[in-house]
């Protein structure tokens, strides 16, 4: 029994250590818990005192001043100078040069005669068009000739005479198809109002008379004496029986009313006496034809036999159908000759073009830079290539192309002032300004640029070829505040150097109460300040209010390949300027 007594008593003891070791550790635990909840505490109550962490001290490189100088807003961009302008001399035609009176070099007037090649296979065409454009020309007037004719003749759906006489054997009938080449013939047509008698007269003595002299004849028959005047004298020398040589005379008298064929009458002329007579004739007495150059069919006949019919008397009605056509094809024939004449006007006017082209002028004034042809020289065309024979630069002017951004061609305009430096000049600096803002943009790897041309005020000793770079002014302030553009935070906060100990305050709100929160990684030292910005570019911000001339303000540290910066509302686009024209890529802010 003694023996387990004590073995309780022990187990009693043990237990008694043990609690009393389990309430010493819950007191350290406790104690650790208050240390740390101290530690928490002080660090609440420290960071309720200060509004933010400790942050080490400011690397002197990251402070600035705010200062008075320039702030300029610019687009960069590089090119290759170009002449003002510049033109290829080729040739039109063929042939062999005859005259090339200029060198390399030379300064020519716009108008100058550079090249003569030789016409002569040109002139020969002339020549044959010129005589097929007259050709054409009188086939035209006689289309309108006709067609005037056409008309006027068939004006009433009539065909009128054109002679006088007594009609006799009508040889055409209604429905008859009359007019066309060669004429229809109508009727048989006599004059003998007016009588015609052939009468010899001694060759010297039909040699002294003349035509339209005034003589009397004398009827055989009555021995009526009537007046005549010669209308013909012959050339042909006759013999009469018994030898003697005579020439007829030819004498036209107006028929009183009794002559007739069986007539005849001797002529005399002062002391001029005929060597004998002759019979009367009627004046007129032919076949009457229809003459119209267009086909008719015949309505009615009009006149009746043994009818005396004058200049202008209808003889015959035609139908108006016939009458439409005849005159339709008149106006056809018409139409034709003008489209002929008028082909034949272009062809000879185009050669004339041509003969110019044989001779080829300075297009503009400058200098031949280049001279590839000479006289002797034989010019051919194969397709559509061309010989370029000379080249002319005006080099009064350089121009070069700078390539845009899309996002910064809305700010470029026609007058800014381009700052200019050449690779061949690198310590002179050349001032241009934009002469075009063109709205031709090329697309490229997801971006689009567009062209602007600067034309150089001078140029001095450069020359066409030259690479320049260019840096256009977009916007510039002088003698103004300004901050570096690292300065510039989001918001327009620039954080400034706190000399009245209200740190985590921004200043136009620093008597409100609640302070808004500075940006993460504000510098210890500096305070917040709201400002009013105006130019900004990559290197500076012009401050128009909320800062003063030496000012120190905090400066973040940038990256040089981005080059990006906060600005009112948010992120403002800066872009690195890229080399831009032939070969580069395209201009951006500086």
């Amino acid at each position: 029994m003694l023996k387990f007594s004590s073995l309780k008593e022990k187990i009693k003891l043990t237990d008694k250590k043990g609690k009393k070791n389990k309430r010493s550790k819950k007191k350290k635990i406790v104690l650790l818990l208050l240390i740390i909840a101290a530690a928490v505490a002080g660090i609440i109550f420290f960071k309720s005192r200060t509004g933010r962490p400790e942050m080490p001290e400011v690397d002197q490189k990251n402070i600035g001043t705010v200062e008075r100088g320039n702030v300029t807003k610019e687009l960069s961009s590089s090119g290759s100078l170009e002449a003002k302008d510049s033109y290829s001399i080729t040739s039109l035609v063929e042939g062999e040069i005859i005259e090339a009176d200029f060198e390399e070099g030379d300064m020519v007037e716009e108008g100058q005669i550079l090249y003569v090649i030789d016409p002569s296979d040109m002139e020969r065409e002339l020549e044959s068009s010129k005589r097929s454009l007259e050709t054409a020309e009188k086939n035209l007037e006689d289309a309108k000739k006709e067609y005037a004719d056409i008309t006027a003749e068939f004006s009433g759906n009539v065909y009128r005479s054109k002679v006088s006489g007594y009609v006799k054997n009508i040889s055409i009938a209604s429905g008859d198809n009359v007019g066309g080449q060669g004429g229809t013939e109508i009727a048989d047509l006599y004059n003998d109002t007016v009588m015609e008698v052939k009468i010899p007269f001694l060759t010297a003595e039909a040699d002294a008379l003349s035509l339209g002299a005034q003589g009397i004849l004398t009827i055989a028959d009555t021995g009526e004496q009537i007046p005549g005047q010669v209308t013909n004298i012959s050339n042909l020398e006759e013999t009469l029986s018994g030898g003697t040589l005579v020439k007829y005379v030819t004498i036209q008298v107006a028929n009183p009313g009794g002559l007739s064929t069986s007539d005849t009458a001797t002529a005399q002329f002062g002391d001029i006496y005929s060597a004998g007579d002759g019979s009367f004739e009627p004046y007129l007495e032919e076949k009457l034809k229809c003459d119209l150059s267009q086909s008719a069919k015949i309505e009615t006949v009009l006149v009746k036999e043994g009818q005396f019919v004058s200049v202008g008397t209808p003889l015959f009605s035609l139908t108006a159908d016939s009458v439409e056509d005849a005159i339709k094809n008149a106006e056809d024939s018409l139409n034709n000759a003008q489209t002929s004449y008028d082909n034949a006007v272009d062809q000879y006017d185009g050669q004339q073009d041509n003969l110019e082209d044989y001779t080829i002028t300075a297009p503009i004034s400058g200098t031949v830079i280049e001279k590839n042809s000479k006289a002797g020289d034989k010019i051919s065309r194969s397709g559509n290539s061309e010989t370029t024979m000379a080249i002319i630069y005006d080099l009064s002017e350089l121009t070069f192309e700078m390539s845009i951004d899309e996002l910064d061609i809305s700010d470029v305009e026609v007058g800014q002032t381009v700052e200019i430096t050449a690779d061949a000049f690198e310590d002179e600096t050349y001032t241009g300004h934009v002469t075009n803002v063109s709205m031709n943009g090329s697309y490229s790897n997801g971006v689009t640029t567009y062209p602007v041309t600067v034309t150089l005020d001078d140029s001095g000793e450069l020359m066409p070829g030259m690479n320049v770079d260019g840096i256009i002014i977009l916007d510039e302030a002088e003698d103004t505040l300004r901050v570096p553009a690292g300065a510039l935070q989001r918001g327009n906060i620039v954080y400034v150097r706190d000399t009245e100990g209200s740190e985590g305050k921004t200043e136009d709100t620093a008597d409100q109460g609640d302070a808004p929160a500075i940006p993460s990684g504000a510098p210890a030292g500096f305070k917040a300040v709201s400002v009013e910005t105006g130019i900004i570019s990559d290197e500076y911000v012009e401050i128009l209010s909320g800062l003063n001339e030496g000012d120190e303000v905090y400066v973040k540290e940038t990256e040089s390949s981005s080059n990006m910066m906060f600005g009112p509302g948010g992120m403002m686009g800066g872009r690195v300027g890229f080399s831009g024209g032939p070969g580069g890529g395209p201009g951006g802010r500086r």
